[in-house]
């Protein structure tokens, strides 16, 4: 397979931020030399151009697009196929990476991975788990249980105690889980229970421990409120999502306990008249908050809250509500990459890391309209757009 060689662009250093001028070689999925004066079989001119790692979004939905607001009347096979046009767009916007935060099962995954259908890696959790009445458990009055989405390959995400945590737990790792998605606080979307604390702490705990005793797996904990966030971290939580309403206990736990924020702000930023009084305000002190706690961040949409075309726009709201924007592109990049345990193998332009780049148009590293700047992306060393 050939050398291609991206010459004279502006390559981003996450780790520092810096940008400096440099060739970056690629040859089959790997980067093989990063310098100058180097040589390939077919050269992309780079010149005014910024290159960048892949972006990472560590919390989307993409199967669900079609299927969440209304899936009354719609056949199963929707939730998976929806997934197609959305997988596309993601990777010509330069997602190379994505943490599914429950929609996607094992095979959707496999297509991708056998190259039935193109788009980024995909790490799955499948369902999100709860407690009796929490935001997984689909029921309604008048017939009791509407589980849309539950068959063989979605199983069943509501347990009640510490042995049926670890129950669940094992019937989404049976199913192909990559995470653990767990769900101990209300929806704002539905708009109920956000303070709620719907775990015990051995509910919880036993949770983390089961996954991390079944191949080393972590839990990723929605939680908008900071009591929920705060109970997680103490059990060892990987990853907050959303955390819109943190408070310094909250934060104080995340940093003691090396728990991630993914905050998801596109949820609150993107149209904050459309969010809940006061919610875009506090969203913005939360991240503010983790970030002088030294909590480390990476890069979420929660797509489809807002459509996945929009996906970009999360850099930019990171960028403003504290990290700038080189600690934008770092948390959509290589922190997501650590976040995720990918660190080793991408989130970075460096030699053996996996050649998922960017080629954004102008050198600089103002987040705004990032979609507009997009000149290229490759994906595991293939051009993609």
């Amino acid at each position: 397979m050939g050398r291609v060689v991206l010459r004279a662009g502006s390559v981003l250093d996450v780790r520092s931020g810096e940008v400096g001028p440099a060739d970056v070689v690629i040859e089959g999925e790997r980067i093989v030399a990063v310098g100058s004066g180097l040589d390939g079989d077919e050269v992309v001119d780079c010149a005014d151009q910024l290159v960048v790692p892949g972006f990472i979004d560590c919390h989307t939905h993409v199967c669900l697009g079609q299927t969440i607001r209304n899936p009354f009347g719609l056949p199963r096979s929707v939730r998976p196929l929806s997934a197609v046009p959305v997988l596309r767009t993601l990777l010509q916007l330069g997602v190379t990476t994505i943490r599914d935060a429950w929609g996607a099962d094992a095979g959707l995954r496999m297509a991708i991975e056998r190259g039935w259908v193109a788009g980024p890696h995909v790490l799955i959790s499948v369902r999100q788990v709860c407690t009796t009445g929490g935001i997984g458990d689909h029921w309604a009055p008048r017939v009791g249980a509407v589980d849309f989405f539950e068959d063989p390959s979605m199983p069943d995400p509501v347990f009640d105690g510490a042995d049926a945590a670890r129950a669940v737990v094992r019937r989404m790792v049976r199913a192909g889980a990559d995470w653990i998605k767990a769900t101990p606080s209300g929806s704002m979307t539905l708009g109920r229970g956000v303070h709620d604390v719907q775990f015990t702490p051995e509910e919880m705990a036993a949770l983390v421990d089961e996954a991390a005793r079944l191949g080393g797996r972590r839990v990723m904990v929605h939680a908008h409120g900071a009591r929920a966030a705060e109970s997680a971290a103490r059990a060892g939580a990987g990853s907050i999502e959303h955390g819109t309403y943190l408070d310094e206990a909250a934060v104080g736990a995340m940093a003691e306990h090396g728990t991630w924020l993914v905050p998801t702000l596109s949820c609150t930023q993107t149209d904050p008249a459309g969010a809940p009084d006061g919610a875009a305000e506090a969203h913005r002190h939360a991240v503010r908050l983790a970030i002088d706690a030294g909590v480390p961040i990476a890069m979420g949409s929660d797509s489809p809250v807002r459509p996945y075309a929009e996906v970009l726009r999360e850099i930019e709201h990171l960028s403003r509500c504290g990290l700038g924007p080189a600690g934008a592109f770092r948390a959509a990049t290589h922190d997501a990459a650590r976040l995720l345990g990918l660190a080793d193998d991408r989130g970075e332009i460096a030699v053996g890391k996996r050649a998922d780049l960017v080629l954004l148009a102008g050198t600089d590293l103002d987040p705004t309209d990032l979609d507009h700047r997009i000149r290229g992306v490759w994906h595991d060393g293939t051009r993609a757009r």
